[in-house]
Parts: structure tokens; C-alpha cells; sequence
């Protein structure tokens, strides 16, 4: 998954940005309002974490932009307000969810998941398709009563796969999902990791497809 995090307490953002990268996220930081409007301007993000004082304005103006734009991308809120009336204005807004701080990391990687199961209508963490069982949770995945777990950005790039069965996915989005802005890679990398993940998939009969000059597709080929 690829966050976006506007946070200008650098220490803490530093601290976020390295503790969901350990799940296998991709984060990109932005100090600002301004840096955060140019990263969306170019790419998409599966979730926004959001501070509210802002050196260049309120976070509440850039969340009801957001919504009056029609984006739908989930946007949980980083406060430290602790009034409910404040908790209930920012969630009339749009937002998504809220986490107060100080936060325990633990509580706001519990918050992150509940929020993308709600998005991608998932009611839980297990998924089946084509012989396979993925825990999204866990990073495993079990063919046969055999489960394996998963390295990270194998993780994020079947559940890509995974989120729309026989979607065609292009390398450039592939990158886009799995890569940050400050990462330097090519996307030859990409090829790298389809190769693991077919290693992961056989015993099953789900199948990664190439389609020549469109990208990649998950399938069932029994």
C-alpha cells in the first residue's frame, strides 16, 4: 500500500514513516500542505495520514477540499485535540478516523487496517482465490496446508493482485504501488518480484500472466 503522511513534527513523522515501512508500505512524507497538493497531483495513495496545524494552513481546510473534490482516498486524522466536539467536527469533514496523540504505533497500524478493510470492503484479513489462502494480516500464504511467509514487497504486491482478480496492472503501476518518490528503481525491479511470487504460487492454480505490452494479471489457470 502507498501512504501519504503530512506531519511537521519531523521526529515523529520519521518514527511513522519507519514503522509502517516495516510492514511493507510505501510512505511518502510531506511536511506541508504545498508538498502534500504536488505528491497528489501525480500519483494516488491508499491512505492519507493527516496532521491539523500545518505550517502553511489547517489540515481540516485540505480534508474538506479533499471530499468537495471527490476523492475518496481514506484520510485518518493525527490530533492532538481530545474534545469530542473536535473528534465529531473532523469526522463530519471526512475523515475516516482519528488517532490522538501521543500514539502508540501498534494502535495506529490497527487504525491503518481497519480503514483499508472498510475501503476495499473486506471483512476480514483471509482471502481465498485459486488454491490459495492470503492472510493480509500475517503476510502469509497457505496452498496445500503449506503456509509461507511472505517478504515485504512480495506482500504488497500480491495483495495488489489480490484486491481484483484478472485486472491487467502495468509495470508503471506496479512501480507506483510498491516504490516511493526518494527510491531509485527500475523497472526491470518489478520483474524481480513477479518471478518470486510465481516461485510462491506454485502447488496452486493461481497464475500470474503477462500481457505482452499491458502488464500483469492475476488468474486462475486450472
Amino acid at each position: 500500500m502507498r501512504f501519504l503522511l503530512v506531519e511537521d513534527n519531523i521526529q515523529l513523522a520519521k518514527a511513522v514513516v519507519d514503522r509502517l515501512a516495516l510492514d511493507g508500505h510505501v510512505i511518502d512524507y510531506a511536511a506541508d500542505l504545498a508538498t502534500a497538493r504536488s505528491f497528489i497531483d501525480v500519483t494516488s495513495y491508499d491512505l492519507i495520514l493527516l496532521d491539523i496545524m500545518l505550517p502553511d494552513g489547517d489540515g481540516r481546510d485540505f480534508l474538506a477540499t479533499h471530499r468537495r473534490n471527490a476523492n475518496r482516498t481514506p484520510v485518518i486524522v493525527l490530533t492532538a485535540r481530545s474534545q469530542v466536539s473536535d473528534r465529531v467536527g473532523l469526522l463530519d469533514l471526512g475523515a475516516d478516523d482519528y488517532i490522538t496523540k501521543p500514539f502508540d504505533f501498534s494502535e495506529l497500524e490497527a487504525r491503518c487496517r481497519a480503514v483499508l478493510r472498510r475501503q476495499g470492503g473486506v471483512a476480514n484479513n483471509l482471502r481465498h482465490f485459486a488454491g490459495v489462502g492470503f492472510d493480509s494480516l500475517a503476510g502469509t500464504i497457505t496452498i496445500q496446508e503449506n503456509t509461507e511467509a511472505l517478504r515485504n514487497r512480495e506482500h504488497r504486491l500480491l495483495e495488489i493482485f489480490f484486491s481484483t482478480p484478472g485486472q491487467i496492472f502495468s509495470k508503471t503501476h506496479l512501480m507506483d504501488r510498491l516504490f516511493s518518490f526518494t527510491e531509485d528503481v527500475s523497472e526491470n525491479a518489478i520483474e524481480v518480484y513477479i518471478g518470486r511470487l510465481r516461485k510462491r504460487l506454485e502447488g496452486s492454480t493461481a497464475k500470474i500472466e503477462t500481457v505482452r505490452g499491458l502488464g500483469y494479471r492475476l488468474i486462475d489457470g486450472s
